[in-house]
């Protein structure tokens, strides 16, 4: 992945988390945040971690904002700070701005904007642990978008037991895409056409998350 430039304003557990896994994945990261003890947890994981309100505009423009490609905004309890850095960051002609949102009246103010990604971390965490908790088939998912989802299905259907990748036809006959493999619980693998379905691998599947669902209901029905 070519390496590009992220700012994180705001560390606390979901900017913090986000700031780590960018840094782990090889990006520049600046992280900002104004305060200096947050800050100094993330000194030496960050490309540059600064102490800074970034509620001035002043201070963003100084540090080069208006240069970095991806901006996330992830301000915790103040709503209104949050509200007035993601339009500072937008009129600074920002190219990518993803924004936490605590609820849904203030992600519709962030869309008006014009945030290119809204996130809710909390509902969607809770999301997740709901479905989990419901469908023995989907282990996880991820919602790409509000139509597309990556998600790991459980086979448990004997009409899928002993047949290739390439027999199944995924893309065609269910309009999905076969990311990954994983036999019996182990490790994900990267596919291939030939690898054979048993009972109870899992595979990584991307697709409209209608397509998914009708796939998993495939799965319930085989039990």
């Amino acid at each position: 992945m070519k390496k590009q430039t992220f700012a994180v304003i705001g560390l606390g557990r979901f900017g913090g988390s986000v700031c780590k896994t960018l840094a782990d994945a090889g990006q520049e990261v600046l992280a900002i945040d104004k305060y200096e003890s947050r800050v100094n947890d993330y000194k030496d994981i960050a490309t540059q971690a600064v102490v800074a309100d970034a509620q001035d505009e002043d201070v963003l423009r100084s540090l080069g904002i208006r240069n970095v490609d991806h901006v996330i905004v992830a301000i915790g309890e103040d709503i209104q700070a949050s509200i007035l850095v993601t339009l500072m960051v937008k009129e600074q002609g920002v190219k990518y701005v993803t924004a936490k949102a605590q609820n849904e009246y203030h992600a519709k103010v962030l869309e008006k904007l014009g945030v290119d990604r809204v996130v809710h971390p909390e509902r969607d965490m809770g999301v997740r642990i709901g479905r989990s908790l419901t469908s023995k088939n989907m282990v996880d998912y991820l919602d790409l978008d509000s139509n597309f989802k990556l998600a790991e299905i459980l086979i448990t259907n004997p009409e899928f037991v002993g047949k290739s990748l390439a027999e199944m036809d995924f893309r065609d006959r269910y309009g999905l895409n076969v990311i990954a493999l994983a036999h019996s619980r182990q490790e994900m693998v990267l596919p291939s056409a030939g690898d054979v379905l048993t009972e109870n691998d899992s595979i990584l599947v991307a697709g409209p998350t209608r397509a998914i669902d009708k796939f998993e209901e495939l799965m319930q029905k085989g039990k």
